[in-house]
């Protein structure tokens, strides 16, 4: 196993997260590779962790913190580590230490870049994202927001703990249609696609809905909103991840649009 760099000649398989075979990143559509176009002049930084015969079975992505859903400076965060666990397509990667080698590998590359130290952010819930796995990686908590954590591991004694940034306002409920919110960054495929399937359930709906789109990529709407990615249907938040089935954002918007 080794580490690689992003490169043109293998970037497609980081705008669908090594998952070409899955017809839900095809409905996501094309707003992965644009977003990355937009951050490629401005620190992005992408690595795959390859196996023996050169396949690709886990990535990672981290970017400068001013371009994130976080407050901090002079820090990189780590938007996802992925490793391949799907018995599809390339097949399932996990427990063979690239986990750990991409991690490795990103706090390298931090500190030679010359920041004060890597930011994630992780879930409590054992799932995608474990903030248990970062922890036992040598990050600590800084910040907690519901089943979010906030760890880092700081590079010098001068470097200053991030935080969450917390919602500042939300949506309203619409007066005579249905308020259909959503605030899009781009960088992530699966909440992409629930937004992808409340815009296609909305069209079932003619003259019902009210459809509100924020690009998130603009900080100064995150600052404004304290938002970075979400969808709010009627100013009530659905939740992204795992995304909704079509059918199950379809019954949400119905039942709202049965309340008009």
């Amino acid at each position: 196993m080794k580490i690689i760099d992003i490169t043109p000649e293998n970037q497609h398989h980081y705008f669908c997260c090594l998952e070409e075979w899955s017809d839900d990143i095809k409905q996501a559509g094309d707003f992965k590779q644009k977003w990355y176009e937009k951050m490629k002049d401005k620190g992005i930084r992408v690595k795959y962790a390859i196996d023996d015969q050169g396949i690709i079975g886990g990535m990672i992505q981290y970017i400068p913190i001013e371009y994130s859903m976080f407050e901090g400076k002079n820090l990189y965060v780590v938007l996802c580590i992925w490793v391949h666990g799907h018995k599809k397509g390339r097949g399932d990667y996990r427990h063979r230490g690239m986990g750990k080698a991409l991690i490795e590998a990103a706090e390298e590359d931090c500190r030679e870049l010359g920041v004060d130290g890597l930011v994630i952010w992780g879930l409590i819930l054992p799932v995608f994202m474990r903030a248990s796995w970062f922890k036992r990686q040598g990050h600590k908590v800084v910040d907690k927001y519901g089943m979010m954590r906030l760890l880092w591991k700081p590079f010098n004694e001068d470097a200053i703990a991030p935080k969450f940034i917390r919602p500042q306002k939300l949506p309203a409920k619409g007066s005579g249609k249905v308020n259909v919110t959503l605030f899009r960054n781009g960088w992530c495929p699966v909440m992409t696609l629930a937004y992808e399937r409340v815009k296609r359930a909305s069209e079932e709906f003619p003259g019902k809905i009210e459809i509100v789109e924020y690009d998130t990529t603009n900080r100064e709407i995150v600052n404004e909103w304290g938002i970075s990615d979400a969808l709010y249907i009627d100013g009530k938040e659905v939740r992204t991840g795992p995304p909704p089935s079509f059918e199950k954002i379809r019954r949400k918007v119905a039942r709202r649009v049965r309340k008009l």
